[in-house]
C-alpha cells in the first residue's frame, strides 16, 4: 500500500492508541480483589494472559514495521528547495524556530533600558542596560528566519501530505 507520511502518522497514532488501550485494559484485568464472602470466579474479570500477549506483540510489530518505513522514506526522501532530506528537515526547523525566538527578543529590545533597582533600592545609582547590537538588524534577521522557517515548514508539509512511499502490513 501506497502512504504519505501524514497518513503514515495517523496510522501510527492509532496503532500506539490500540496499544495503550489493550494494556490499560490488561491492567484494569489481570488482578482483582475479592470479598472473602463472594465466589472468586463471579467476580473474576475476563482476561487471557496469552491472547494479550500475542496482542500486544502483533500491535508492537507493526508499530515497528511502520516506523522503520517511515524512517527509511525520511532518510532517503529530499524536500524540493533545501537541499536536504526530510530528517535533516526534521531537525532544520526546531533549529531556525529557537533562532527566530532569540531573535524575537532582541528586536523587542530597547536601545536603552532602564535596569530595576532590586536589592539597592535605597541607592541613588541608575543602571541602564545598553543593545550592544543593531536592533533594524535583530530584525531584519527576525524577519529573514521567519519567512525561510515558513517556508521550511510549508515544503516539508507539501512533501509530508503527496509524496507517497510503499509500505507493506
Amino acid at each position: 500500500m501506497k502512504l504519505t507520511s501524514a497518513e503514515a502518522a495517523k496510522m501510527l497514532r492509532k496503532l500506539n492508541d490500540d496499544l495503550e488501550a489493550l494494556r490499560v485494559r490488561e491492567s484494569a484485568s489481570e488482578v482483582f480483589v475479592a470479598a472473602i464472602s463472594e465466589n472468586v470466579e463471579d467476580v473474576r474479570p475476563e482476561y487471557d494472559f496469552a491472547k494479550t500477549r500475542e496482542e500486544e506483540e502483533l500491535l508492537a510489530g507493526q508499530i515497528r514495521k511502520l516506523k522503520h518505513a517511515l524512517n527509511v522514506f525520511n532518510a532517503t526522501t529530499e524536500v524540493p528547495g533545501f537541499g536536504m532530506t526530510i530528517d535533516a528537515m526534521l531537525v532544520y526547523i526546531p533549529q531556525l524556530t529557537n533562532t527566530r525566538n532569540r531573535l524575537a527578543a532582541m528586536k523587542r529590545r530597547l536601545p536603552k533600558e532602564r535596569v530595576e533597582a532590586g536589592f539597592r533600592s535605597a541607592s541613588n545609582i541608575i543602571d541602564y542596560r545598553y543593545a550592544n547590537y543593531d536592533i533594524a538588524a535583530a530584525q531584519a534577521a527576525y524577519d529573514e528566519v521567519s519567512n525561510r522557517l515558513a517556508k521550511a515548514q510549508t515544503a516539508l508539509d507539501l512533501v509530508n501530505s503527496t509524496v507517497t512511499f510503499e509500505y507493506t502490513e
